[in-house]
């Protein structure tokens, strides 16, 4: 199963130049890193990124990160993935840029 991340430019960029990531600082306060299945990754963008520009979308198999990815209730009760280590560039399937438009943020085809 497809999962999603959605990191600023800055957190992206330190992904690719360190090899990995503890995540954002939303992610460190929590102490998981924080991802959403393609249903919940609008509503996730709307409420945590809105208006937000420069915002790259990263794609990993949830059954790939084996153990360390653990289904807990959030938002509305629904289940969300979290991930209990650092996130690894090898993790990553694909990474594309998630731009701002006037209604939100244009996903691409593959996140739908």
């Amino acid at each position: 199963m497809l999962i999603l991340k959605i990191f600023r430019a800055e957190e992206w960029a330190a992904l690719e130049r360190d090899g990995e990531t503890p995540g954002a600082p939303i992610d460190l306060e929590d102490g998981y890193i924080h991802f959403s299945t393609p249903a919940q990754a609008g509503e996730t963008a709307t409420k945590y990124f809105a208006g937000l520009d420069g915002l790259m979308l990263v794609a990993c198999d949830a059954e790939a990160l084996g153990d360390d990815l653990r289904w807990e209730p959030s938002r509305g009760g629904d289940l969300f993935p979290h991930l209990y280590r650092p996130l690894r560039m090898s993790d990553v399937l694909w990474a594309k840029p998630l731009p701002a438009t006037a209604n939100g943020h244009d996903f691409p085809p593959e996140a739908r």
